[in-house]
C-alpha cells in the first residue's frame, strides 16, 4: 500500500484541500531552475486509494496534457475518499521545445529508474519515481500517438497483472490492448515497485483530438469511481480486449488514400485503402492481412516503402 503519511516531497497535504507542490528537477544553462509541479487532492476521508494521473512524459503528447488540464480546471478531481495525485506536464523541456525528448536527447519514457546525478531525463525520472510513486497506490499515464499518426482511445496494459487489467476495464476505453512492460519505461519501474500503471493512447503529437479527451476524462473518473472514490462517473460500455495488434506498412511509394477511418472493425482481405502515384497513371490497393480494428492510423499521404499505414488490433 501507499505511504499515507500525506507528506509529499516535505510538504503536508491537508484533507480537503488541494496542495500544489513543486519538485527541484535541475538548472538550465541560463541558471533558471526548473521545476516539476504536481496538484495533491485529498479527500475528507482517508478511507480510500491514492491515484496518479500523468500526462507530457513525452513533450509533444498535447491531447493528455488538455485531459488533465481540463480535469483541473473544471474541478473535477477532489475526491470524496482518497487522494489524487496529478502532473499533468511532466516533461516540460520536451513540451518548450515541442519535441518528444528532452535536450539530452534521450526519451523520458526509457530513462527510468533513472539517477539523482544522471541526465536531465534520468533526473525526472528519479523524481518521480523516489518523490511520487512510494505515496501512490496506482495510476493512468496518459499518452498520444506520433506525428501524423493517430491512436483510436485505447488503453494498454500487462494481462498478466490482474490488477492492471482490472483497472484498465474499470477505464472503458473502446479497446484494451495487451501490452507488455517495455525495458526501461515508467509502467515497468512502477510494476517493480509493485505499483500497477496503465497507459492511455489516444489521438496524434500536437494536436488535440476531442474524443480522446472526452473518452480520457470519463475514463479517469470510471476508474475513481469503480475504486470508491467518488459516487458518480459517465457510463460506457464495457472495452473490447485486444490480445495482439499488426502494423500494415506500404509496399510502394506514392500517394496514401484511406477507405476506413480509425475505430472502425475490418476483415481479412477488405481493401482499406490505396496508394497511388502523383501522375494518375497506377493505383496499388492495400487490403487488410488480418481481422480486427483499426486502432491507429497514418494520416500523413505521402508515403515511402515500408512506411506504417494501419495499426490493426485484433482478439
Amino acid at each position: 500500500m501507499a505511504d499515507k503519511s500525506y507528506i509529499i516531497n516535505n510538504t503536508p497535504i491537508p484533507a480537503g484541500k488541494k496542495t500544489e507542490i513543486q519538485l527541484y528537477i535541475s538548472r538550465l544553462p541560463t541558471h533558471t531552475d526548473i521545476f516539476l509541479p504536481a496538484y495533491c487532492y485529498r479527500g475528507k476521508s482517508d478511507d480510500g486509494p491514492t491515484i496518479l494521473l500523468t500526462a507530457g512524459l513525452h513533450g509533444d503528447e498535447i491531447n493528455g496534457i488538455e485531459i488533465l488540464r481540463r480535469m483541473v480546471a473544471e474541478n473535477m478531481l477532489m475526491p470524496d475518499r482518497g487522494m489524487v495525485i496529478v502532473m499533468p506536464l511532466v516533461n516540460i523541456y520536451g513540451f518548450l521545445q515541442n519535441s518528444r525528448g528532452l535536450p539530452d536527447g534521450k526519451d523520458l519514457n526509457r530513462s527510468f529508474p533513472g539517477s539523482k546525478r544522471g541526465s536531465l531525463a534520468q533526473r525526472v525520472a528519479h523524481t518521480m519515481l523516489n518523490d511520487i510513486l512510494p505515496h501512490i497506490d496506482f495510476g493512468i499515464d496518459f499518452h498520444t500517438g506520433g506525428a501524423s499518426r493517430t491512436n483510436y482511445p485505447q488503453v494498454r496494459c500487462a494481462f498478466e497483472s490482474e490488477h492492471a487489467l482490472s483497472l484498465a476495464r474499470q477505464f472503458r476505453a473502446p479497446y484494451i490492448l495487451k501490452s507488455r512492460l517495455i525495458d526501461k519505461s515508467f509502467r515497468k519501474a512502477a510494476s517493480r515497485k509493485k505499483k500497477d500503471i496503465i497507459v492511455y493512447e489516444s489521438g496524434e503529437s500536437l494536436r488535440y483530438d476531442e474524443l480522446g479527451i472526452r473518452f480520457g476524462i470519463e475514463g479517469a473518473l470510471r476508474v475513481m469511481k469503480a475504486r470508491k472514490m467518488i459516487d458518480y462517473a459517465p457510463y460506457a460500455d464495457p472495452s473490447i480486449e485486444l490480445i495482439g495488434s499488426k502494423w500494415l506498412r506500404a509496399r510502394y511509394a506514392g500517394l496514401f488514400h484511406s477507405k476506413v477511418s480509425y475505430g472502425d472493425e475490418v476483415t481479412k482481405g477488405q481493401i482499406i485503402g490505396s496508394i497511388t502515384d502523383p501522375y494518375g497513371d497506377w493505383s496499388y490497393k492495400i487490403k487488410s492481412s488480418v481481422s480486427g480494428f483499426v486502432i491507429g492510423m497514418n494520416h500523413f499521404p505521402v508515403m515511402n516503402a515500408g512506411d506504417a499505414i494501419f495499426h490493426i488490433g485484433y482478439k
